[in-house]
């Protein structure tokens, strides 16, 4: 089977990954990471990445023809599969959809419309044909098409018994501007927390050109690029927004949000598009049971002494009590489930 992936996302392509275990004879086409086995991508995703509204604009016409690109390679397709990215792909399944009425489209990792702009839920029900929830809840704003098929990560978090080491963890992100603005202040803390080991979890995708391009002098820490056995090791993590903190929290690592975005991001998600919380574990939390997993420190407030106090202050207890629930309320893996929809006939 030849199937046509629109994965943009560094996060989307460990998914399609572990997917990618469950089944056979499959070519893949489209756009994913390259470094996927015996699958050549028209675009990897590093020619995708974007951060914010305004790099978004700026690269507008290129997306345009990209998905005019993707809607001509289509024609070889048996099935398609699109991954997060709603920007993109949304867009594209109209294309899709348009051009090839009888070929099936299934989206996974659906957009989050429980955030904003609930009615994208009609448009994605209107182009696609399988709608592949990872999150319980999300699947109550469809009227058809939407199942809940478990999440991801409970298939990729495989971690074997470890003691807590006397360790912190410091995640700055994974985007130039995500890393630029937080590891400063993350080294800051590091130093006034001398007596304790730290280490500075980096992307697995990172060359050691881009590591010394990005982070300057991180002689203070030990470096790790194995994020489920370091968070699984630390006492604590310092964690910019993003799939790490849903991932830590599945861990059971106690941990605080950091997040500095553009201030014009930031208003418009905050103000126009009405976003309240930023760290997935709680926003999961708050659709299942309204409570809560762990502070989000957000712009201004990102700063060394709040920081410290996030570490010294934080209840260990209550919140592996409430990382016990969120895996309880996920309760299993995704993988699969997706693998044999793909395969069917």
């Amino acid at each position: 089977m030849k199937l046509l992936v629109s994965a943009l996302e560094p996060s989307s392509n460990l998914h399609l990954k572990e997917v990618l275990k469950h089944t056979q004879d499959i070519e893949l086409i489209g756009i994913f990471d390259k470094t996927i086995k015996n699958s050549t991508p028209l675009y990897d995703i590093s020619q995708m990445a974007i951060m914010g509204v305004v790099d978004a604009i700026k690269k507008l016409r290129w997306f345009y023809k990209v998905a005019d690109e993707m809607v001509e390679l289509a024609k070889e397709a048996d099935k398609i599969l699109l991954m997060d990215s709603s920007g993109f792909n949304l867009p594209l399944a109209k294309k899709l959809k348009t051009a090839y009425p009888e070929k099936e489209i299934i989206y996974y990792i659906l957009p989050q419309i429980w955030a904003s702009r609930p009615k994208r839920a009609k448009k994605l029900e209107r182009y696609c044909d399988k709608l592949l929830g990872v999150l319980p809840f999300e699947v109550e704003y469809y009227q058809s098409k939407a199942q809940y098929i478990g999440h991801p990560l409970l298939d990729e978090i495989n971690i074997t018994e470890h003691t807590k080491t006397d360790t912190i963890a410091f995640m700055p992100g994974s985007r130039k501007s995500e890393i630029k603005r937080l590891l400063p202040i993350f080294k800051e803390v590091r130093q006034k927390l001398s007596k304790k080991k730290a280490i500075l979890i980096i992307p697995s995708s990172f060359s050691q050109e881009k590591i010394n391009s990005l982070y300057g002098d991180i002689s203070m820490f030990e470096i790790s690029k194995d994020t489920h056995t370091s968070l699984a090791t630390a006492e604590f993590a310092f964690i910019c927004s993003g799939t790490a903190t849903l991932e830590a929290a599945l861990i059971g690592t106690p941990f605080t949000l950091s997040y500095i975005a553009k201030k014009i991001d930031f208003f418009i998600g905050t103000k126009l598009l009405g976003i309240k919380q930023v760290g997935l574990a709680n926003i999961i939390l708050t659709n299942y049971n309204n409570s809560t997993l762990h502070n989000e420190i957000l712009q201004e407030d990102v700063t060394v002494d709040n920081l410290l106090k996030e570490y010294e202050k934080t209840n260990r207890d209550i919140f592996s009590k409430k990382a016990e629930e969120l895996r309880a309320y996920l309760a299993h893996g995704s993988s699969e489930n997706v693998a044999k929809i793909l395969m069917q006939p």
